[in-house]
């Protein structure tokens, strides 16, 4: 009997950490405990560092909180936001593992169309391992998944594919939607499940939101920086955003895939969208310069790294971004100051300059 009961060692246990920025008591684990306890959890507090958040038993956790945080990085903690959950990127930056998996709290188990449990860890996992097809789209989504393969006409020099550096997830019930969309929809809830993963084309931005998503921290970790939002900010709820341009160009340049579709999670709770309209107000504006920026960035054969293209980027932050906003100046700095902590903390990483 007691045989029986011995849990299989799920997918890559001792090489991802699985990050969580929150405010509160984390009763949500409760319902992923079948699928995240033999994992380590990260948990980054934002807010008051004096409340004491309760984690249920049984997990394997550290948690920081904005004392750990200055502690550990000193004057260099001024890059990681605060009351914003753009703070999670710090559980990136003291992971020593490979993988990175980052859920919010309201996020909960979604069930797929025979309802069953979805496993979103474990969609996400498979998305990483596989490669993706960046250069030439196939339309039957992920070859690589079972049931599917290379439709005719797609070239045999590509079908290899190349690394997968991030597996962004969706949501059934309450979408990622901005502060006027959801202003005007206010009831609409996703309940269309689409059994799909696939490459984003090279050359092509996307709105990467950061409530479902996995990462490989050794190739692209030192990237996903979610800038500065929050308290003493002009701008909030474009943390994930930013990453994600920033990811993008940096994937573009140096060969590797970014896969959205499944796993799908149940987001369970819409935030207000008078407050996010207050919080992404200069967003919705500046975006229109940002995406054409993004779209027009080319980075010179020399940045072989992370590292070096992620600060070339902030020089060209500075200089094409700064003219509308000195906000953009500061943000540059702090991609520098990032990519100095990441590298204090990460000495000799496979990604170093």
């Amino acid at each position: 009997m007691a045989e029986a009961s011995v849990k299989p060692t799920p997918l890559l246990k001792d090489e991802l950490d699985i990050v969580i920025p929150t405010i509160r008591n984390l009763d949500f684990l409760e319902m992923w405990r079948p699928f995240f306890e033999q994992y380590h959890l990260i948990i980054v507090q934002d807010g008051d560092p004096s409340k004491t958040i309760k984690v249920p038993e049984g997990f394997d956790y550290e948690l920081y909180n904005r004392n750990d945080i200055n502690r550990i990085l000193g004057p260099k903690a001024s890059c990681i936001s605060f009351k914003d959950s753009a703070c999670r990127c710090f559980g990136y930056m003291v992971s020593k593992k490979k993988y990175i998996f980052t859920i919010d709290d309201d996020c909960f188990v979604a069930k797929d169309p025979s309802n069953k449990d979805i496993n979103a860890l474990e969609q996400h996992i498979k998305n990483l391992l596989s490669p993706a097809t960046p250069h030439f789209f196939n339309t039957l989504y992920d070859p690589y998944r079972e049931g599917a393969d290379f439709v005719r006409g797609y070239p045999f020099s590509l079908r290899e594919g190349v690394p997968t550096a991030v597996s962004h997830g969706l949501w059934l019930n309450i979408p990622d939607y901005d502060a006027p969309t959801q202003l005007v929809k206010p009831r609409e809830r996703n309940s269309r499940y689409v059994d799909a993963v696939l490459t984003i084309p090279k050359g092509a931005l996307f709105p990467m939101c950061g409530m479902n998503l996995a990462f490989n921290r050794e190739l692209i970790g030192p990237a996903m920086y979610f800038g500065l939002m929050g308290d003493g900010q002009p701008i909030g709820r474009y943390d994930d955003m930013w990453a994600g341009w920033c990811v993008k160009v940096i994937c573009d340049h140096l060969g590797w895939g970014v896969k959205t579709g499944l796993p799908y999670i149940w987001h369970s709770k819409a935030s207000n969208p008078f407050v996010n309209l207050k919080k992404e107000y200069k967003g919705i504006f500046w975006q229109e310069d940002l995406i054409p920026f993004f779209q027009s960035v080319v980075l010179p054969k020399d940045c072989t790294t992370v590292q070096k293209c992620y600060v070339e980027l902030s020089k060209l932050v500075k200089e094409k971004l700064g003219p509308i906003d000195p906000y953009f100046i500061k943000l540059s700095e702090s991609m520098v100051t990032w990519i100095e902590a990441w590298d204090e903390l990460n000495p000799g990483g496979p990604a170093q300059k």
